[in-house]
């Protein structure tokens, strides 16, 4: 059985519904914190059973006769990040599963400028050591992320963010094809992936551009210093460490650490990856051009 951890998160989610089309229900397991959430998916056939990263007890059940296990990553960083996905590790490992899968992340090195991505090469590390053949799909940056440091740029006019570099932002719904058909094919990657991009790699002046395109109104792309850009974060009650993190984005964009572009990608999912454009674009019509 295929076991997915996650499965109500934005991923995860996404990573079921593609999976149900490759293999069969019945086949499939979930691993969630509120089964309630997920009864659609049991309505299908899938198994749900409760499970959470900080109480082994409750994942063995929930890794009970898995054959793979798909780790999606916690939404944390920090110490706190790495110590519940080991203790996902472990239960796998434990449940017998002859692959464990990880939701990595593109530029997962330990000097990495972007905390994350120093907690993804902790947990490769960690699924190294397990004993167990594993996949890190090394993923790339989530487009989401650009829509929402796009934020009210369309209403404003202005988008103020610090000196950046070169992402290729790759949209949730191609990470989710890639993963599904990753587990599909068992053994197609082993240890880590390439980087799993879009085709292009694009900065926030390149972001304003298509913004402006798709509004039809002119944004400008404004860059603030990274003090200014951290005061603005702690004036709007984000806390001191919650703001030193999202500037690490931008400073390990600046050293090129997420400019990678690789076909895997496309290779997996049959296609060529979605374009950031369209994801703003869906963005912008959904939520009306603001």
């Amino acid at each position: 059985m295929i076991i997915v951890t996650g499965a109500t998160g934005q991923l995860g989610r996404q990573i079921v519904e593609r999976l149900l089309v490759r293999v069969p229900a019945d086949r499939i397991g979930v691993s969630v914190r509120d089964p309630q959430k997920a009864q659609a998916f049991a309505g299908q056939g899938v198994r749900v059973r409760q499970g959470s990263f900080d109480e082994a007890a409750g994942l063995a059940h929930a890794f009970e006769g898995a054959t793979q296990v798909l780790i999606v990553s916690v939404d944390l960083m920090g110490e706190e990040a790495v110590r519940l996905h080991r203790t996902a590790i472990d239960a796998a490992a434990a449940a017998g599963a002859r692959r464990i899968l990880y939701t990595s992340h593109m530029g997962a090195d330990p000097a990495s400028h972007f905390q994350a991505c120093r907690d993804h090469a902790a947990t490769e590390q960690a699924l190294s050591k397990a004993g167990v053949p594993y996949t890190a799909l090394r993923n790339g940056f989530h487009a989401s992320a650009a829509v929402q440091f796009l934020g009210h740029a369309a209403a404003s006019g202005s988008l103020v963010l610090p000196e950046d570099g070169p992402v290729s932002w790759t949209a949730h719904a191609d990470l989710a094809d890639a993963a599904a058909a990753v587990l599909a094919d068992e053994g197609r990657f082993e240890g880590p992936t390439p980087p799993l991009t879009s085709a292009q790699s694009l900065t926030f002046d390149d972001v304003a551009a298509i913004a402006t395109a798709a509004t039809g109104r002119t944004i400008t792309r404004t860059t603030a210093s990274d003090e200014l850009f951290r005061d603005q974060l702690l004036g709007n009650g984000v806390p001191a460490e919650a703001a030193g993190r999202l500037l690490g984005i931008f400073e390990a964009a600046r050293a090129g650490e997420f400019a990678a572009v690789d076909p895997a990608l496309a290779g997996l999912i049959g296609r060529e990856p979605t374009a950031l454009s369209a994801v703003i674009g869906e963005h912008l019509s959904s939520d009306g051009g603001h």
